[in-house]
């Protein structure tokens, strides 16, 4: 199966509904006409690309969020410069990325969301990014609306969080945290790992 980078959720949905593992893969490359192909099979291309689909930190089940290994060393130089750029706590980075991706590069969720900061196409859009799954873009624009929330919620660490997860108009339409069982549980697993890598750093 090969398809265009227009059809990607289609292929993703297709992927995830065919496979009986929480994690699928496809592989992506530029054809001779300059079009990106995505493919459930691995290409005879040299250079190409493999994406991990499915379910990372926000859907994992059974993790003992309290004893997870924390991840100190990754990303260390990208995640200490969007810091101080930006001026969002690094444990803050740090436990976002290990809920929603679980430092995973290439990690595409079932709702299209792509990279260690798992940005929406239009959060990509709305901060410039060039390619979802390069750790810097990636991370760089994931701090940068990390920020924006800050400033947004008058840095209300409940609402911020909240807000990254369901969207800040769902969080300004409820008031506070939306009545969403995902959100309600990414708020808990996130304010664990952020409170672990705050008392750890």
């Amino acid at each position: 199966m090969n398809v265009s980078k227009l059809f990607l959720p289609g292929l993703m949905l297709a992927l995830l509904m065919l496979s009986d593992a929480a994690v699928a893969q496809i592989y992506t490359y530029t054809d001779e006409n300059g079009i990106t192909v995505f493919t459930d099979r691995k290409p005879d291309e040299n250079r190409y690309r493999v994406h991990n689909l499915g379910c990372y930190g926000t859907c994992r089940q059974g993790v003992d969020w309290d004893q997870t290994p924390l991840r100190h060393d990754a990303y260390s130089a990208e995640i200490q410069a969007a810091s101080e750029i930006f001026g969002v706590e690094q444990a803050l980075i740090r436990a976002i990325m290990h809920a929603e991706s679980w430092f995973q590069p290439e990690a595409v969720s079932r709702s299209g969301a792509q990279g260690l900061m798992q940005l929406m196409p239009a959060t990509q859009e709305r901060f410039g990014v060039e390619d979802a799954f390069d750790p810097l873009d990636n991370i760089t624009a994931g701090v940068a609306y990390l920020a924006w929330l800050q400033d947004e919620f008058d840095r209300d660490m409940t609402r911020v969080i909240a807000a990254y997860n369901a969207g800040e108009n769902a969080v300004k339409r409820h008031g506070g945290v939306p009545p969403y069982s995902e959100t309600r549980e990414y708020l808990r697993r996130v304010n664990i790992l952020y409170r672990r890598y705050r008392g750890s750093s």
